[in-house]
């Protein structure tokens, strides 16, 4: 389901494996009932989709799913870890991917070295918002813009090409005897678009959402210089916002430093109970 369905088909009938695709957009009652019917060893799809098919399911491990990959959103390790459980899997039956259109798929989450590794045929560079023209203020000392050039495309040559997403912990990586490049986790993505929400990462606010609940949605919006974090979620209570909320201000410091420096006002964490509306395939993002 989700981003690049068509081509992951015809991938899987290149591997002589049966597949089925569902649209993102279709009611979540019958993502359900295609899992329920088909059961697959393998589902191929988004972090919020998943999300949204576990809140509505009594007990989502019996889809009989035995491995899990994950394109196109944030999954970050709590949420790998708990989701894994609902589904009684192993955090090592989840391999979590990332790519662009651009460039295709770029690096993949190894959980024997807890880094994302760099695919093969791409070299990768991480540099500082000083080398970029568009003047952003500069990142944490861990944290640099990752820069790609591909050896493999042949129709998007990519030279140098500048994701503007920032990674944290770019280094090299012993991997089977062979040096491979590296970085621990995606933190956000720049942009001139962003304004303030250049300093807000929705890794680090999904970090905190799930060291207190089991299983969330989360949608983050930010508007008339508020940050509000809307959670969906059955085990969430009353008391855990204000602690939730606390979390998020004292333990992520780009959001403490804006709401000192009055670029926020402040951080509402809120329960939503209605399911949020998907208007694109990509739902973990910052809403304006």
């Amino acid at each position: 389901t989700g981003h690049a369905a068509n081509t992951a088909l015809a991938i899987f009938e290149r591997l002589a494996l049966e597949g089925e695709s569902l649209s993102f957009d279709l009611p979540v009652e019958q993502h359900i009932e295609r899992l329920a019917a088909f059961r697959p060893e393998l589902l191929y799809t988004m972090p919020s989709i998943l999300d949204h098919i576990i809140y509505a399911s009594h007990d989502p491990a019996r889809y009989g799913i035995k491995k899990l990959i994950l394109v196109g959103e944030i999954a970050t390790l709590e949420w790998q870890r708990q989701t894994a459980a609902l589904l009684s899997l192993s955090q090592h039956d989840i391999l979590d991917t990332y790519g662009s259109i651009e460039i295709g798929t770029i690096a993949a989450f190894s959980h024997e070295h807890g880094r994302y590794i760099i695919a093969d045929g791409i070299y990768a560079e991480g540099i500082g918002t000083e080398q970029l023209p568009e003047g952003f203020e500069p990142l944490h000392d861990n944290e640099q813009v990752l820069v790609l050039t591909s050896f493999v495309r042949s129709r998007f040559p990519a030279v140098r090409y500048v994701t503007y997403d920032v990674v944290r912990d770019f280094q090299s990586e012993l991997v089977d005897g062979v040096r491979k490049q590296s970085f621990s986790s995606i933190v956000k993505r720049i942009g001139p678009e962003l304004k303030h929400g250049e300093k807000i990462s929705l890794y680090d606010i999904d970090e905190v959402v799930y060291r207190f609940l089991d299983h969330a949605e989360t949608r983050v919006t930010l508007q008339n210089n508020m940050l509000t974090v809307h959670i969906r979620s059955k085990s969430l209570t009353d008391a855990m916002l204000p602690l939730i909320q606390a979390a998020i201000t004292d333990k992520i410091p780009d959001i403490g430093a804006m709401i000192r420096n009055r670029l926020l006002s402040a951080v509402r964490v809120t329960a939503d109970d209605t399911p949020f509306e998907h208007k694109s395939v990509k739902a973990k993002k910052l809403y304006y």
